[in-house]
């Protein structure tokens, strides 16, 4: 039985002033097994979140089924959701307890009493030791980033959904949260992930699947989908504008210019109308292609053999 299973699930919102319908996600099925690191990637706009509220009972499907466990989100509620230890992307928390009265407040909800050791773990884990007093309104974002995360995890839930975890968040919480992720998920915890940082993706996750206007593109192990990419990366960095041939294949970040370049013979074409166009260029370097390469091709691309992988 795997931990997380999506069955055909569509969604589909009314449109105002009589414009028809929006479809948010259109036959999304997928499963995840139990003890996965799975990473769910697609564009803003794409169906992550949607489908992340279906999972959580926050919003009903249009079609298809979602279970958690073996226990349906919908009909069996309360055993689906105690399966479940949820992130969300927004700061929601109450002003009025400090973070310990938070997480103890959090555990009540499912029915736990006298966990401190339990949640002094947690606090300590994520860096929150020293702010157990504080109230919530005291702490920075961050502080109280680590403390939702500390407020999914008060159940000891056998499944961790994290969206968007650690957006606008420092260096040192990422990693501290990363840290205490991975083990968990060494312990036999199943982790679903949507993030926009790609690095964190390929780093973290054994399977990925990838969204694009609510509908399924791309489903497989990371090291495969990194497979199927180009070989390699040309890097350069320039100050110029680059000839029209080439800047509709790059990746262009600030002076940062990327290409694809599969052999030695590519490099050199590339370096060769580069220079009968007159653009000097400095730091150049060859790379591996890594996800976010990967994650562009698909989502600039059409339907690919990718779309039926299952």
């Amino acid at each position: 039985m795997p931990a997380i299973r999506f069955q055909s699930v569509s969604k589909t919102y009314a449109l105002p002033h009589d414009q028809g319908a929006f479809r948010a996600l259109d036959d999304v099925s997928f499963d995840i097994e139990e003890g996965e690191f799975f990473g769910l990637l697609g564009p803003n706009g794409a169906g992550k979140t949607t489908l992340i509220s279906i999972l959580a009972g926050l919003s009903r499907a249009t079609a298809g089924q979602v279970s958690v466990h073996g226990f349906d989100v919908q009909t069996h509620f309360a055993d689906a959701r105690r399966q479940l230890g949820i992130v969300p992307q927004e700061l929601v928390f109450d002003p009025f307890f400090n973070v310990r009265e938070t997480l103890r407040i959090q555990s009540g909800y499912f029915g736990i009493a006298r966990n401190d050791d339990w949640i002094d773990e947690l606090l300590h884990s994520l860096g929150l030791a020293d702010k157990a007093e504080a109230n919530m309104r005291q702490l920075s974002g961050g502080m109280k980033r680590r403390v939702l995360v500390a407020q999914a995890l008060v159940h000891k839930p056998p499944v961790i959904v994290l969206d968007e975890p650690t957006a606008g968040v420092d260096v040192e919480l990422r990693q501290t949260l990363w840290q205490f992720v991975a083990r968990l998920n060494k312990q036999g915890s199943t982790v679903l992930l949507t993030t926009h940082y790609l690095e964190e993706a390929e780093a973290l996750c054994n399977r990925i699947a990838m969204l694009k206007k609510g509908r399924v593109i791309a489903l497989d192990r990371t090291s495969e989908l990194l497979r199927s990419a180009a070989s390699n990366v040309l890097r350069f960095k320039t100050d110029a504008n680059l000839p029209w041939s080439l800047a509709q294949h790059a990746r262009i970040t600030g002076r940062v210019v990327q290409l694809p370049a599969q052999d030695a013979r590519e490099v050199e074409q590339v370096l060769a109308q580069l220079r009968e166009a007159g653009v000097a260029v400095e730091d150049v370097e060859m790379r591996k292609a890594d996800l976010e390469d990967v994650f562009i091709d698909l989502m600039a691309g059409e339907q690919t053999p990718l779309e039926v992988s299952r």
